[in-house]
Formats: C-alpha cells, structure tokens, sequence
C-alpha cells in the first residue's frame, strides 16, 4: 500500500501552481469545471493551431474553483482507491491530544492513518518565561507532520490550529500579538484585514502549521451573542463577508488553510454550542439575507473549507445540529461549495450530549461532513466509522468521496507549497496599525487631549493595568492621580463602584459593556495587545485622532458612530 500511494502521486507534486479562479460555480472533486479562456502562443499561419478562437486548458489544469485543480482530484481519486477502509476512515479524522508529550499521539496516527492534527493550548511547549517554545513548537509539528505521512501518502498532513486573535489564540509571544477580529470591522479597511491575515498566517507556517480553523465568519447580533463577540468582524452581513474574505485571502497567501466558520452562523444564537445545542429560529429566507451572505461571498471566492456549527436549524432540520444535518450539507452543497466540509470539534457539549461515545462521527460524515475535528476519542470515532460502513449504515462511496475531498485539498497545499514563514512577532507593527486604524471614540471630545497628565487607572487584568502604564507614560501620561480610566475586559461592566464612577471607560474587547457606562468619554479598543493599549494612550493624550466607526449597535450608539 505504501508504494502504491507514492507511485499515484508522483506527478502531481512538480506541476505549476494553479491559476487565480474566478468563476462561482465550482465542480465537485473528479468534476471539472469549465476553464476560463486563456491567451494561446502565436502560431505560423496555416497551421493547425492557427484559428481566432482561444484554445480551451488542458483538463488536467482545469481549476475546480476552491483552490485545487482537476489534477489534484484525479491524484486524490487514484489514492482513495488504493486505500482500505481503515486508511479512509482515518483520512478524514482531525484528532486533538493532551499534554506536551506527542509521541504516544504520533502513533496514534500512525496506527488509525489519521489526517494530521490540531493543536491546542495545552500541547504548546514554552520557555522559563512563559512565552511559546517556538523550536520546540517546530518540532512537534514536523513530528506529527511525519506521523501523518508514515504510511506512504505523497500529501502533507493537515496540521492545524485556532488562532483568531483575539481572546482565541492558541500560541501566544513571541508570536504576534492581534487584537480581536472585530477591530477589522471597526477599521473596515480590506486591504488591512488581508494584511493582517496574511501576517498572522505567515507566522504560524513558519512553526509548521498549515491550517488555520479561522476566520469566523459569524454576523454578530449583540450583546445576547454569548459566543462569538468580537471574534465577529461585524454586525452587518456583507461587512463581515468582505472581510472574512480578505482575511481569509491574506492567509491563504502566506500559505495556510483557512476555514470559514460556523456555518449557518453562530453569532445570531443565544446559546453556546461548547456547552449546549443553540437553536436558530429563523427562516431560510432570512438566513439567506443575513447569516449565510458571509459563507455565500467565501465560496464565490473559492475558499477551500468551510466549517459547520454544531446549531440546530428548523426551517433545515428540527433538532439536529447542522454539523450532523444533511439538510444543512445540501444547503452548503446549493450554495455552491465544492471544498472541504470541516465539523466544528466534536467534543463539545451541544453535540457529545446528544451522541455520546463519538457516534456523532459516521452520522456527520453520512450527512455530507468531509473532515471531523476532535472527536472525543479518535480511535472510538474511526471503529465507529469503519463500523457503519461495514453495517451499511455508512455508504462506501460516501466515505470515499470525503477521504478524496480532504486528499484533494492537501495534494494541492503540498503540490503548490508553502513559503518559509516569517519570524515570531514580525507582525507587531502591522497589529499595531490595526488598532490604530480601529480605535472608536462613542462619546467624549474627537480632538484634543481627553486626560490631562495624570490618571488613575481601574478594572481589566494586572497585565491590562501594566500595559496600559506603559502606554500612558510612552504618551507623557503618568498613572497615579487624576481622573479614573476604567478598562473593561472580556464579559466585565461597570460593576464595582470605582468604576461605575470612571471617567474614561473603555471595553477592551465587545463594546457592548459601554452601553450602561455613565462615563463621559466611552472608548472601544476591541484589544489587549501592547500595541492597542500604545493606540488607546495616543488618543487620550491627544497624539492621535480615533478614527474607528462602531461595527455594531451599543445601546443608543449605532453602527457607524465614532470620530471617523
């Protein structure tokens, strides 16, 4: 088996890489969709080649319109062939492992042929002072990259992690430091949320990642969003899908994966799926006018997974989560996607309560899921796969047509390469920019100092309160006396008394606490990072202007309000 997945791939990983696709209606893997007519070398006249019309491309090099080309599929086709049940069920397996430790992990995958493998918190190495072991983080990922390709594949496995920015970063320093994803809305500027993508993405190639389970591309409705927040780019529909695509551009230019998630959207529920099942209530009409346009403009442009949320829709299918759903695969199929299908982790509360010992693993995939993220126990979830299929419970073809998407997707990552990446934190400057350009003054003089020398600083963590100290006296502020600035971190209001009687109020991540703050200057920095608080210390001492408009509504402030 070993020669023979070696031998099937051994042409594609020298072909050119493929061209930008622009079409919107991509074909399914093995489908090639039409090619788009492209300039013919000159040929002598009377020659057979001599004709006014351009030659169509060469079906090989056909785009399928998510990023692979025909002959991606055609390799992952023959692979998929070659394979036995055991290595097609493994193919479409993301695990996650506990601890620091992977090589009891690396066997695993080894032994069950598993995708590759996501990372999370606490599998990240550090050093004495706390900050990411970044040679080691190299070598765990080049450890489980090679466990991935033991068995004779000639395509990378899938080495992932969520990294949004934001409260959601699995590596932190010396890595760049990024301020909630919600500040790209503020800003809303394209090109900086595709820097900024690629920026971020480049940092993590560089330790051997090459996918990313980010953007979401959830349209926040407000405060009764308990999970998404400010990892929304924004309330409105179409600003969020601009820019999660932007975004998600920006990465795949630096070489990584994106992820469009969670589809049908997360951000319009007021449940959270890590603990229970959400339902959303609303129509499929209305979903098509609002939650669904971001994941709508992400296949248009040919983004290559998108994943599903564990949300229960029944105007699809009453009392199923859409990671489980078919009704909600063939609403993502309608739509036009071709790519990669990728569960939200199936260890969460709204799924494992309702399907317990990993049976959520062969009904996703009987549903139309490509690749499931974290079954609760990986070598429970592939028994239970090659399971249905033997029962019948799990149709063969649909085992195989998922093995071949997730093949598909990494012979193309492999056949087109990954650049090198760039160095830990070389995208401070650049986050910095970020909350510059997002920073959002709600109430409180536009121009001209909002402090005077000296303040008082209140609220936030012990790190927010040093590295606001910092900022402030980098701007010629001192902290000590003076008026109170209170920072609101993560889920805090103004609650204590101190702080309900700041002067100066700023929410450091959603907005939305500034909506009960009587404060006379109410500030949005939607970030913590060193940067963003050098952002905030520059408009209170009048440095800087602010020029950020509220990408949600906050009380009696609407989207847009601000200085900008």
């Amino acid at each position: 088996m070993t020669a023979i997945l070696g031998l099937v791939l051994g042409t594609a990983s020298c072909s050119a890489p493929p061209p930008a696709d622009s079409s919107g209606s991509p074909a399914a893997p093995g489908t090639p969709a039409p090619a788009p007519a492209t300039a013919q070398p000159a040929a002598p006249p009377g020659s057979a080649a001599d004709s006014p019309e351009p030659q169509p491309a060469a079906p090989a090099s056909r785009p399928l319109g998510w990023g692979p080309q025909q002959q991606d599929a055609d390799a992952a086709g023959r692979a998929v062939a070659a394979m036995s049940l055991e290595q097609r069920a493994g193919q479409v397996l993301l695990p996650f492992y506990p601890g620091l430790d992977p090589e009891a992990h690396a066997a695993t995958i080894e032994r069950l042929h598993l995708a590759g493998s996501i990372i999370m918190g606490d599998n990240v190495p550090g050093t004495p002072g706390s900050q990411v072991d970044t040679a080691a983080m190299r070598s765990v990922t080049g450890r489980l990259q090679a466990a991935a390709r033991a068995d004779g594949r000639g395509w990378p496995g899938l080495i992932g992690v969520d990294q949004e920015g934001g409260l959601v970063a699995r590596l932190r320093a010396p890595l760049t430091e990024w301020p909630a994803p919600m500040s790209y809305g503020a800003a809303g500027n394209a090109p900086l949320a595709s820097g900024a993508g690629q920026a971020l993405a480049s940092e993590l190639a560089a330790v051997g990642f090459n996918t990313d389970f980010a953007p979401a591309m959830d349209v926040t409705m407000g405060p009764a969003d308990p999970t998404i927040g400010a990892r929304s780019m924004s309330g409105s529909a179409g600003t969020a899908a601009d820019l999660g695509v932007a975004f998600s551009q920006g990465m795949l230019a630096a070489g990584l994966l994106p992820a469009a998630k969670h589809f049908p959207g997360h951000g319009s529920v007021g449940v959270d799926s890590h603990a229970d099942l959400p339902v959303q209530g609303a129509s499929l009409e209305q979903l098509r006018a609002r939650d669904l346009v971001p994941f709508q403009a992400a296949i248009r442009a040919g983004l290559p997974m998108v994943m599903t949320g564990h949300i229960a829709v029944p105007a699809l299918e009453p009392g199923v989560p859409a990671s489980v759903s078919k009704a909600a695969y063939a609403e993502l199929r309608r739509m036009g996607f071709h790519g990669v299908a990728v569960t939200d982790a199936l260890n969460m509360g709204a799924v494992r309560k309702q399907f317990p010992l990993d049976s959520a693993a062969p009904l996703a995939l009987a549903a139309g899921a490509d690749l499931l993220l974290m079954p609760a126990d990986v070598a429970v979830a592939h028994a239970a796969i090659v399971t249905a299929v033997k029962s019948g419970a799990l149709p063969p073809d649909r085992l195989a047509e998922a093995a071949q998407r997730v093949a598909t997707m990494m012979i193309w990552r492999g056949r087109t390469g990954t650049p090198p990446g760039t160095a830990p934190g070389s995208g401070t400057g650049l986050s910095r920019k970020v909350s510059e350009a997002a920073i959002t003054v709600l109430a409180g003089p536009c121009h001209g100092p909002l402090v005077p020398a000296s303040v008082r600083v209140t609220g936030g963590s012990e790190e927010d309160r040093s590295r606001f100290t910092t900022a402030a006296r980098a701007a010629g502020i001192s902290v000590g006396d003076g008026p109170l600035v209170s920072l609101i971190g993560p889920g805090g209001g103004p609650a204590a008394p101190e702080t309900a009687a700041a002067d100066v109020a700023v929410a450091l991540d959603a907005p939305w606490p500034l909506a009960d703050s009587a404060a006379p200057a109410k500030i949005a920095l939607y970030g913590r990072s060193q940067g963003a608080f050098d952002a905030l210390a520059a408009v209170l001492a009048g440095k800087a202007t602010a020029p950020g408009k509220l990408p949600v509504a906050v009380g009696p402030y609407q989207p847009g309000s601000g200085c900008g």
